[in-house]
């Protein structure tokens, strides 16, 4: 597939002028793209004066937000992005946090711990165009999706360290489970806050890209790669997701007992017949079915 930067700018600017009128006063804007992108969702963070920390109220949106794509069959891939310049989330609304007792500040840390959780099980790919910095809980919305993408002025990091906290919001479990235990730790214990290049050295993101004059090369990216995805069978894309992130948690023989089951739902589909079709008529891949999925109990 040739990559054709001006055609998918055009495409974000349409969108920055879709946002710019009543969406633009709202900390979270939920864009379904239409036409040969329907399927596509944007989750776009917009606290423009916070740079996008996570506050109750955002917070509040976020939750909202997952529920709805977990119950709209029609949402194919999920791309979460930044409408503030150069920044992706900055982490905790730490103002905010400044007003808790420690008491509330328990029961909010446990309630992000518990949406990262959620985001990281929507049935749907989630991507995270990473245009900028994305510190702390910023980092641990990342880590919690299933492709990253940040573009080269990125600043990623888990720097709770520095605060004389640690990550909570699944931040020390999910980073070794990517990159290694070793590397883990030496990135939160000292701080460091990496360029979107090293974090692609380190395997924190899929790809790093260059920084374009619009600030929009990840998310441009991350277009590109939804395109793929929306393509193929949804059914099959999310039984995928489900058979890795549940197949994960255990040793390869529960793993390949978990692919079972996952494979047992797309038997019936309408997608797989006419998916092993156009195979043989070397045809398009049908991509239609949008029926209720059953449910898979692990």
């Amino acid at each position: 597939m040739i990559f054709n930067a001006s055609r998918f700018s055009s495409i974000t600017n349409v969108l920055r002028r879709f946002v710019s009128s009543e969406q633009s006063l709202k900390e979270l804007i939920v864009e379904p793209l239409t036409g040969k992108d329907s399927g596509i969702l944007i989750l776009g963070l917009n606290r423009v004066k916070q740079k996008n920390a996570i506050s109750k109220n955002l917070l509040d949106s976020l939750e909202n937000a997952i529920e709805k794509v977990n119950n709209d069959n029609t949402v194919r891939v999920v791309i979460i992005r930044s409408y503030v310049p150069r920044v992706f989330c900055a982490g905790a609304d730490l103002k905010e946090r400044l007003t808790m007792t420690e008491a509330d500040v328990r029961i909010f840390v446990n309630r992000i711990r518990k949406f990262m959780t959620s985001l990281e099980n929507v049935k749907a790919p989630v991507i995270s165009a990473i245009d900028g910095a994305a510190l702390g809980g910023g980092l641990e919305m990342a880590l919690a999706t299933d492709i990253r993408v940040a573009s080269e002025n990125a600043k990623i990091g888990l720097v709770e360290t520095s605060l004389a906290i640690i990550p909570g919001a699944g931040g020390t479990q999910r980073l070794p489970r990517i990159i290694g235990v070793a590397r883990a730790k030496e990135l939160i214990f000292t701080a460091r806050i990496l360029s979107g290049r090293e974090a692609e050295e380190f395997g924190i993101v899929n790809y790093c890209v260059p920084t374009n004059e619009e600030n929009d090369g990840a998310f441009i990216k991350s277009l590109q790669i939804a395109r793929l995805i929306q393509k193929n069978g949804p059914v099959g894309v999310r039984m995928s997701k489900l058979a890795i992130n549940k197949g994960c948690d255990t040793n390869l023989n529960g793993g390949c007992l978990v692919e079972e089951l996952c494979y047992s739902q797309v038997i019936p589909t309408r997608d797989r017949i006419e998916g092993l079709k156009a195979f043989q008529e070397k045809g398009n891949l049908y991509t239609k079915e949008n029926n209720i999925l059953t449910r898979v109990t692990m």
